[in-house]
């Protein structure tokens, strides 16, 4: 039964983190015809177009990508649903284990997104000692500059070296500690 959660974790981390990414260069306002907007869109099209006709149209003209953060979210209650009835089974679906798989899908939304601007953290800070004049520095540096622009206003330059990618790590950890 292990392999069957660590299948399920794995598939439903993937969908759930790329409609996440798929929402985040959206709002962004970061093409999507180039690398790993196409990737992004073939994962995700076939949750996310039929959401967008679903949505009113005012959310469709607001700056977030509101049919990819749904899809996240229902991606997240399916695999919490998933793991709920594989693992407790549907003993108490009307009592109180029913609000179970939402506290769940908040969880894995939440912790989801934490690892995936952890991961792009940590891609940055490499980035910016190895090569910060590629243009997947300047990808993610996009991304993650208005994450990173209230800390630098607090944390001063170092020896020339900007510490504040590693204050948004331990801050990211920490919170991945209290979601976990």
């Amino acid at each position: 039964m292990r392999v069957v959660f660590f299948l399920i974790d794995t598939v439903f981390f993937v969908l759930v983190a790329a409609a996440l990414m798929r929402a985040w260069l959206n709002a962004a306002h970061i093409s999507m015809a180039v690398q790993p907007g196409p990737f992004l869109m073939a994962l995700t099209n076939w949750i996310v177009m039929p959401l967008r006709k679903l949505l009113p149209t005012r959310w469709q003209r607001s700056r977030w990508d509101w049919a990819s953060l749904v899809a996240a979210g229902l991606l997240a209650f399916t695999q919490a649903l998933l793991l709920w009835v594989l693992g407790a089974g549907v003993v108490g679906w009307m009592g109180v284990d029913a609000w179970l798989p939402l506290w769940v899908a908040v969880r894995l939304l939440v912790g989801t997104a934490l690892q995936g601007l952890f991961v792009l953290l940590l891609l940055y800070a490499v980035l910016s000692w190895v090569q910060p004049h590629s243009p997947v520095y300047a990808w993610l540096s996009r991304l993650v500059a208005p994450l990173l622009a209230p800390i630098r206003r607090h944390v001063p330059l170092v020896g020339g070296v900007d510490l504040s990618p590693l204050v948004l790590v331990l801050a990211v950890q920490v919170a991945l500690m209290l979601v976990g």
